[in-house]
């Protein structure tokens, strides 16, 4: 359309200029010598293919505009392309009609710009992680050494050191399992995509199971647990991997709970979802760390001296499957109160 009235546009230029052209020289007097006389004399009787030729030219001018813009316009996106494929921090900028086009390029360029931040963000912390848990496992695996040794080569000891060596290799045994079972859990995190097999289930039922699981090591830090859940809560999901969700944030809040404190446990149903609640007492998290919880690799506690927190996996995991399951989970945290939400559609 544009070409068209660019077309349209220029042929009444030249007819309406030819027009006015006409009446300018209409209205002086000619004496017939002066030297522009001659030319005006033939180009009037030469008017048809004059207008002709002058339409022609234009009509030629601007089809090669309009032709040679598109590929302006193609080589423009191309090199915008080639951009994306490296992104930087320099804006892409296109032609002024392709504005709307360079803010959308623009837009993906930042997007990636902060994935790529945030996938090597990831893979850092993954690898420091590996480091950590390489450097940790020699000293529960030596101190398990040790004591096994002493074992062995002591026979004569008495019932309550024998009994105490003992205690302290199966103490660091079992620790020497948490640790191998982080690599698992990254491992697996990196190298499969879970899919779901749902199945009818009471969700009020498995999360009193899951509960009732927690019981030895609740009671280890004097922690109980408060249940407040409908009778009966039927849906549809993947038993084994909502079960999954339900114990990373049951040993979360196990772990970041303050002793003798209470765990809520708690469930709604609405129009259109079922809402579960998990609230601990404990250490406010900051803001800044709680955007980042869900964060593959995150640990709220980020020395590894302590014993609290795994790989930084279950709350990155708990949200894959919650979200494969069309729902979404969040965490809130004031006052030393944290509060998990997953939110499971009905439908």
């Amino acid at each position: 359309m544009q070409y068209i009235l660019a077309l349209l546009g220029w042929a009444f230029a030249v007819l309406f200029t030819a027009y006015v052209a006409f009446l300018l020289c209409q209205m002086r007097t000619w004496t017939g010598r002066e030297p522009i006389y001659h030319l005006l004399h033939m180009l009037a009787n030469y008017v048809v293919f004059v207008y002709l030729l002058a339409t022609g030219i234009g009509w030629l001018v601007i089809s090669y505009r309009f032709i040679s813009r598109p590929m302006q316009y193609l080589d423009a996106l191309a090199r915008a392309a080639e951009a994306l494929a490296h992104p930087t921090e320099e804006p892409i900028v296109l032609p002024a009609a392709m504005e709307q086009m360079e803010a959308q390029l623009n837009l993906i360029r930042e997007r990636a710009l902060r994935n790529a931040m945030a996938a090597k963000e990831a893979e850092q912390r993954k690898n420091d992680l590996i480091v950590y848990l390489a450097h940790d496992l020699k000293t529960p695996l030596t101190s398990v050494i040790g004591y096994l040794t002493l074992l062995r080569d002591e026979p004569d000891l008495s019932p309550a050191f024998r009994a105490r060596y003992t205690g302290v290799a199966l103490d660091k045994a079992e620790r020497l399992e948490e640790l191998i079972n982080e690599f698992f859990d990254i491992t697996r995190f990196n190298l499969t995509h879970l899919e779901l097999e749902k199945q009818p289930v009471d969700l009020a039922r498995m999360l009193q199971q899951v509960a009732s699981e927690f019981e030895p090591q609740f009671a280890e830090k004097g922690l109980t647990c408060a249940l407040d859940l409908p009778p009966a809560l039927e849906y549809g999901c993947d038993p084994d991997k909502l079960a999954r969700v339900f114990d990373n944030l049951l040993r979360n809040a196990c772990c970041y709970s303050t002793e003798g404190t209470q765990v809520k446990i708690a469930a709604a149903v609405d129009q259109d979802a079922i809402i579960l609640t998990f609230a601990n007492s404990g250490i406010t998290i900051p803001e800044e760390k709680l955007e980042r919880i869900f964060e593959q690799f995150f640990r709220l506690d980020a020395s590894r001296a302590t014993r609290t927190g795994g790989a930084g996996l279950g709350l990155a995991i708990a949200k894959e499957i919650v979200e494969l399951h069309g729902g979404a989970i969040s965490a809130q945290s004031a006052e030393g109160v944290t509060t998990f939400t997953v939110v499971l559609p009905k439908a």
